[in-house]
C-alpha cells in the first residue's frame, strides 16, 4: 500500500485525530485528509500533525469531490455513532448526524473508483440487548437483532455498509465493534455518566457487565486494519469485566439504585437542574450487558489490547475530578482535629526554589501525638491510681 491516500473522518475528536496524525508519519502512507464537520481544537490539531484538515459534513454530497480529487484509495470512518461534544446535536438528532452521514459517505465511495479499502468504526451496540442474549457475543449475533437507539442506529449502519459490499466487491471492508472507549481525552455520554457526582443513578436490582477498550488502544487497532489486509467484522474490547457497581466506586463516586420506571421521570429532573449527561435511553443501555467474544481480533488480526476493561477504565477514573474539593477535605480535616483535641497538620507549600527551605531534604515533616494526645517528647504526668499503663 506504498503511496497510500487516506481520508479519516471525525478528527476534531481524539481516536481519529490521534489515528491522522500516526497514519501521516507512516512511511508507506502519502497523504492523509482529516475531515469533520466542525474544527478541531488546538489538542486535536496537534495531534493531527503534517494531516491535511478540511472542515466537511459527511451529509453533504461534497464529500465526494474530497475523494475524487485527492485520489483516495483508503477511507477510515473512525467517526462512530457519537457526535462531536462541541457539534451540539439536540436531542433524537444522532440518527440524522451519523447514520445519514454513513449513508453519504458510502454512496460517495461507491461513486470513486480509487477507494480500494474501508474502514468503519461499529460499537458493541449493534448486538442490542434483552433476557434471551447469550453470555458472550460472537460476531454472527449481531445480524438478527434490531433494537431502538443505539442498537437501531448501529443495525443501520451496519447494514448499509453490507449493501456497500455486495455494489462494490472489489473494496476491503473492515468493521471493527469496539466497547466503549475510555481514557483521559474522551468525552462521550457513557464517560460523562460517570462524571456525574458525587451520586451516580444505576438500575434497581441489576448488576449488569461492563467491557472497555482504552483510547490509545482504538487508535492502535484502526492503524493496524489501515495498514493490514483483514476484511469482516470483528469484536474489540479490553480483557476482563467490570460490573456497574464496581466501576462506579472505583471512580469514587456512590451508586444510588433507581427503579427502572422511574428512569424517564430522573432525566427529565436532570435536565432541570443542568445536568446533561443522563438519560433514560442511557440507562436503560446499561441494564443491557453486552459482553463480547475477541478471539477472532487474537487469531485473525493478532491484535491484543494493551489494557484490560479494569486497566483502562481505572485510567479514565484517574482524570476526573474529586468527588470532594480540596478546600471540603482539608475543612473536614480541621473540624475532626478539634473534636479530637488535636492540632491538624500545616498544609505543606512548596519552597521558592533556590531558598535555604527549597535546599533542604523534601521529605515532609511529621506531625505525630501520642495516645493521650500529647505530642511526642512531652514529659507525661504521673498517672493516677486506678490508671495502668
Amino acid at each position: 500500500m506504498a503511496g497510500s491516500v487516506v481520508l479519516v473522518t471525525g478528527v476534531s475528536r481524539f481516536v481519529a485525530s490521534a489515528l491522522a496524525g500516526q497514519l501521516a508519519r507512516h512511511p508507506r502512507v502519502e497523504k492523509v485528509i482529516g475531515v469533520d464537520a466542525v474544527s478541531p481544537d488546538a489538542a486535536a490539531r496537534a495531534r493531527l500533525g503534517r494531516a491535511e484538515f478540511t472542515r466537511v459534513d459527511l451529509r453533504n454530497p461534497v464529500v465526494h469531490r474530497v475523494i475524487e480529487a485527492a485520489g483516495v484509495d483508503t477511507v477510515v470512518h473512525a467517526a462512530g455513532l457519537t457526535p462531536p461534544p462541541s457539534a451540539r446535536v439536540p436531542a433524537g438528532a444522532t440518527f440524522e448526524t451519523t447514520v445519514l452521514g454513513t449513508m453519504q459517505l458510502l454512496a460517495a465511495c461507491q461513486r470513486a473508483p480509487s477507494v480500494r479499502s474501508l474502514i468503519v468504526r461499529s460499537t458493541a451496540a449493534v448486538y442490542g440487548g434483552s433476557t434471551r442474549d447469550p453470555a458472550v457475543f460472537g460476531e454472527a449475533d449481531a445480524e438478527v437483532l434490531g433494537g431502538a437507539g443505539a442498537a437501531r442506529d448501529a443495525t443501520d449502519m451496519e447494514g448499509y455498509v453490507r449493501g456497500f459490499m455486495r455494489r462494490r466487491p472489489d473494496v476491503r471492508v473492515a468493521v471493527p465493534r469496539l466497547a466503549e472507549v475510555v481514557g483521559p481525552s474522551v468525552r462521550t455520554p457513557f464517560t460523562g455518566y460517570f462524571s456525574l457526582s458525587p451520586l451516580v443513578p444505576v438500575p434497581l436490582g441489576r448488576d449488569p457487565r461492563l467491557q472497555v477498550l482504552h483510547e490509545l488502544d482504538a487508535v492502535a487497532l484502526l492503524h493496524r486494519l489501515v495498514l493490514g489486509d483483514f476484511s469482516g467484522a470483528v469484536n474489540v474490547a479490553g480483557e476482563g469485566v467490570l460490573t456497574l457497581h464496581q466501576a462506579v466506586h472505583r471512580t469514587g463516586r456512590i451508586p444510588v439504585p433507581v427503579p427502572l420506571t422511574g428512569l424517564r421521570s430522573l432525566a427529565a429532573v436532570a435536565r432541570l437542574v443542568g445536568v446533561r449527561n443522563l438519560s433514560p435511553a442511557q440507562l436503560r443501555d446499561l441494564t443491557r450487558p453486552r459482553v463480547m467474544d475477541t478471539e477472532r481480533l487474537h487469531r485473525e488480526i493478532g491484535f491484543t489490547p494493551r489494557m484490560s476493561t479494569t486497566e483502562a477504565f481505572d485510567d479514565f477514573a484517574r482524570s476526573l475530578p474529586p468527588v470532594l474539593p480540596a478546600a471540603a477535605v482539608r475543612s473536614a480535616e480541621v473540624r475532626l482535629a478539634d473534636l479530637a483535641g488535636a492540632r491538624p497538620a500545616p498544609v505543606s507549600r512548596p519552597a521558592p526554589a533556590g531558598s535555604p527551605e527549597g535546599a533542604r531534604s523534601t521529605r515532609p515533616a511529621r506531625h505525630l501525638i501520642g495516645i493521650d494526645g500529647h505530642a511526642p517528647g512531652v514529659r507525661r504526668g504521673r498517672l493516677t491510681r486506678g490508671h495502668s499503663r
